[in-house]
């Protein structure tokens, strides 16, 4: 069995620009970081005792005998661009909820990818196990996402990513002494709305509405370089963050219809009379996870009006996807 680790993400600054309709003619750059919080993904070869060829279990179990029969696209995407021709078994589980805003998809992917190279005995550096992903879900799934998930999935850390119109990217770590970096975490309030959605969807809104929204996505890339200085000048207070992240939730607001719920605005309205800096909705938009900048002295009072939410404390990741168990003989057949 093999059991890899990948974590989520959250993106702070530039969502938006990591979408090839954009980048290609424009750069991209996005802000934000891995957290500890994770997806694990457990594959194994299936013995051959069943009706069923292939096990895939995650919300719903799936007993299927070909990949074509498979539902849950990524691990019928991955199995079918790599070609497997074994029986598996695919286990997933998941610190925190599918279609959050958290880059849950990607990193199942990453995840997965890691996983079944490991069982083929590869190793995949980190910059291909992006790439593959990316690949993967933009060209054998057809998913309109963009391409900053995938990257913090397989990379890990607290990171500036810059998206070339060639289709290349630079991976740069925000360098940021142990102190300001928890400073940053310390200051960050994750909680959900109890709304999932599908990130694709409102993608597809956000992607055709871009030639109508340059002015908004040209203001939140410059907003990456400004967060940036913020986080590495010691003397600013991180709730400059927090004000920036409300500028940039505000443009983000304008990209499409649905980025925004009446729901989502009242719960950010009384974060915000409660003493939050700024704050965002996570991911595409339409529900998931919203995120806070607030000074840890008033945590407690917003935590008080937001007491019907579930709020989670995060942590950065700093390894990316690994893989935390390999033991690849299994049973052994004649």
């Amino acid at each position: 069995m093999i059991i890899s680790r990948t974590p989520f993400r959250i993106s702070l600054f530039g969502g938006g620009t990591d979408y090839r309709a954009w980048f290609g003619n424009n750069g991209g750059a996005v802000l934000g970081f891995a957290i500890d919080k994770y997806c694990y993904i457990s594959v194994r070869r299936l013995p051959p005792f069943f009706e069923h060829k292939h096990r895939i279990v995650y919300s719903v179990v799936e007993n299927v005998r070909a990949i074509d029969e498979i539902k849950h696209p990524a691990v019928r995407g991955v199995m079918t661009d790599q070609k497997v021709d074994v029986g598996l078994e695919v286990h997933h589980d998941g610190d925190l909820p599918a279609r959050s805003g958290l880059g849950s998809s990607s990193s199942f992917t990453v995840g997965f990818y890691n996983a079944l190279a490991a069982l083929r005995g590869r190793i995949v550096s980190k910059r291909d196990l992006a790439r593959e992903a990316i690949r993967i879900e933009h060209q054998v799934i057809q998913e309109q996402v963009g391409c900053q998930d995938q990257i913090w999935a397989a990379y890990g850390g607290l990171n500036r990513i810059d998206f070339l119109p060639n289709g290349e990217f630079d991976v740069r770590p925000a360098v940021v002494d142990a102190e300001r970096r928890q400073d940053l975490v310390d200051h960050l309030m994750l909680v959900f709305t109890g709304l999932t959605r599908l990130a694709p969807e409102m993608a597809e809104k956000k992607v055709a509405n871009m030639g109508n929204r340059q002015p908004q996505l040209r203001a939140m890339q410059q907003m990456v370089d400004a967060a940036e200085e913020i986080l590495q000048d010691g003397s600013r207070p991180i709730r400059d963050l927090g004000s920036l992240l409300h500028q940039s939730w505000l443009l983000k607001r304008e990209l499409a219809d649905g980025v925004t719920t009446p729901r989502v605005d009242e719960i950010y309205q009384a974060a915000m009379d409660a003493g939050a800096a700024g704050g965002k909705l996570l991911g595409a938009g339409g529900g998931g996870f919203m995120l806070f900048v607030a000074e840890p002295e008033v945590q407690s009072k917003i935590k008080e009006r937001l007491k019907d939410l579930v709020q989670v404390r995060v942590g950065i990741d700093s390894v990316g996807s690994k893989i935390v168990v390999y033991e690849p003989d299994g049973l052994q057949f004649a």
